[in-house]
């Protein structure tokens, strides 16, 4: 098994976690918590492979990531009554499956032999889609969107991190390793310490 596809296996079931911890905030059924876990875990890499026009799509072409989403969602569904704050856990495992993500996209873009401005766009859209996607379906506020988070901005600089470490001439794991690290880096920084960039403050016209 190659590294990418490691690495799209290990954000299918960090991500299918996530969608399964907001179908059980929702108090959904079974079949509900494989839908926001499926959702969850393949949407930035659809996503991806269509715009990149990979034929077939990655989870079209091994229908075996579905079934690890299902597992996962089946996993939360027995425990997620044992975690004393389950929005809190959901957070940590959104930085770990946004950091994963992130590499795998920024990676199947240069394999792929794309621009860095390409590989830039796919670590980003592949790392916040699926997240984007379960917010918008579960009718909660999108953590992409969120007002003093750091989480497009995590999965920009992880991808430009996979960009400048490729030009340095770093093999294709050590790539992988460095954008993940600054995606992750960057987002337990704003979760635990509030890091966040200037936002706009409108002011009243003259």
């Amino acid at each position: 098994m190659s590294l990418l596809s490691l690495l799209d296996y290990a954000s299918v079931l960090v991500f299918a976690l996530t969608g399964a911890l907001v179908a059980s905030r929702a108090q959904l059924d079974i079949v509900g918590f494989c839908f926001f876990a499926s959702l969850t875990a393949v949407g930035g890499g659809t996503v991806r492979d269509v715009l990149l026009d990979r034929n077939p799509v990655f989870w079209m072409a091994q229908p075996s990531y579905l079934w690890v989403a299902c597992g996962a969602a089946l996993v939360v569904f027995l425990t997620a009554h044992l975690l004393e704050s389950r929005y809190r856990v959901l957070l940590w495992l959104d930085a770990c499956a946004l950091a994963v993500a992130v590499a795998a996209g920024a990676g199947v873009a240069q394999s792929a032999g794309q621009s860095p401005t390409v590989v830039v766009v796919m670590g980003m859209i592949t790392g916040c889609m699926g997240g984007l996607l379960r917010d918008v379906v579960s009718n909660e506020v999108p953590l992409v969107l969120k007002q003093g988070e750091l989480y497009v901005t995590c999965a920009f600089a992880g991808s430009a991190g996979a960009v400048m470490a490729q030009a340095f001439g770093l093999g294709e794991g050590f790539v992988a390793l460095i954008c993940a690290g600054v995606t992750f880096t960057l987002r337990a920084g704003s979760i635990l310490f509030g890091w966040c960039l200037p936002v706009y403050r409108g002011r009243p016209p003259r």
